[in-house]
């Protein structure tokens, strides 16, 4: 009887004890590896991941014969792109760019890559996500109470001041729907980016859209975000990044993050510069893209690096969440929704995007990050379908 009453209860319980065994080596499975910053980054092949080893060398080879057509003097590209724009004018620094190059990670671990990785190069526009980060640091330090706040309850020497301007929110900011009006460091909000339509009188004189309403990609008011975050850090950007983030994540000593010639700005008697959130007229993040890679992972791992929360989970959720202006556009990150989705590509994946095709794409439902440097924008979505077939 004994045995009998052993067997029943070894024949209840036997599946769930197996069922908790799968579920924790599955968790175990799913664990991120974080590189350590003295050692080489631990290679797997992809197979060993469950990827398709021809296929990842297919993309490869895809990203590395499709390269942006731009200038290598970005000086050149740039004005070639921008040229159209009433007062361009460069005033931060520029660096000629390297041939394409990237990573791509599962689990972590590295299981390709292309070009010189360790090639500090522009970002432009990736820098936002960078600075979008600097804006969740405030956040979680609570310097910043709340994203819903007033700004020019922040930042009360003027710049928010008007009917208009005092209306705008932190998230107005963060989402790129202020529709502020102004000018900083010399540079107009209405000159940058205008309508091809008109000139600069209908641009000057536009009617200006309620702070929340309309999405409008510019960078004098990025730049405007950086300048506030300033005023709130009470120190650089570029060192509090740093010390929050880079350092911690094993970053190189090689990345810098500039503002402008003009954007010097006096904080409690020392001059500080205020950086710029693109390269649109120089400057932002100059950086490799094993420290892209880095960044990119943390905000796989929803801001855990090892054991260490360096920015919090409410953060890196909500820097995914669609903007009311535009779904396809968080605080800072582009989104896999709205005007900007790609069939066939999870909803949840979410990317860094900057000029010339650099890209810092996060893919968290197949624990993917890639980063790509030079490649041809209109091959972006092909590129990314290509690593997830070699998930099949």
């Amino acid at each position: 009887m004994k045995r009998q009453h052993l067997k029943q209860i070894i024949n209840r319980f036997l599946p769930l004890f197996i069922l908790f065994l799968l579920t924790c080596v599955y968790s175990f499975s799913q664990e991120l590896y974080y590189p350590d910053k003295a050692k080489v980054w631990e290679q797997k092949q992809p197979e060993e991941l469950g990827l398709n080893n021809s296929k990842i060398e297919e993309a490869v080879e895809f990203a590395k014969t499709n390269e942006y057509s731009g200038a290598k003097d970005l000086r050149v590209a740039i004005l070639e792109s921008f040229g159209y724009e009433p007062y361009i004018e460069i005033v931060g620094p520029t660096k000629k760019r390297g041939g394409p190059a990237g990573v791509i990670l599962k689990d972590g671990y590295l299981v390709a890559q292309w070009g010189d990785v360790n090639r500090v190069d522009m970002t432009f526009s990736v820098t936002k996500s960078y600075l979008s980060t600097v804006a969740g640091l405030a956040i979680d330090a609570g310097l910043i109470t709340n994203v819903n706040d007033k700004v020019k309850d922040y930042v009360w020497e003027g710049t928010f001041e008007g009917k208009h301007n005092s209306k705008i929110t932190w998230d107005h900011l963060l989402t790129q729907s202020s529709d502020w009006t102004g000018s900083l460091f010399g540079m107009p909000d209405w000159a940058d980016r205008p309508p091809r339509q008109g000139g600069i009188d209908d641009w000057k004189n536009r009617e200006l859209r309620e702070p929340g309403t309309v999405f409008e990609y510019n960078d004098v008011r990025v730049n405007l975000l950086a300048y506030s975050l300033l005023q709130v850090w009470r120190k650089s950007l570029p060192e509090v990044l740093k010390e929050k983030i880079m350092d911690p994540i094993g970053a190189s000593t090689t990345w810098r993050w500039y503002g402008y010639e003009t954007s010097w700005v006096d904080v409690d008697g020392y001059q500080i510069q205020s950086v710029s959130g693109g390269g649109h007229s120089g400057g932002g993040v100059f950086i490799n893209a094993l420290d892209q890679a880095r960044f990119g992972l943390l905000f796989l791992g929803n801001g855990k690096w090892k054991n260490k929360q360096l920015i919090s989970e409410d953060w890196v959720k909500q820097v995914q969440h669609p903007s009311k202006a535009d779904e396809s556009y968080g605080y800072m990150w582009w989104l896999n929704r709205g005007s900007r989705s790609i069939d066939g590509v999870p909803k949840t994946v979410y990317s860094a995007a900057g000029f010339g095709g650099n890209y810092i794409i996060v893919d968290q439902e197949h624990n993917l990050v890639i980063v790509t440097r030079w490649l041809d924008p209109s091959k972006f979505a092909e590129l990314l379908k290509m690593v997830l077939v070699s998930l099949e």
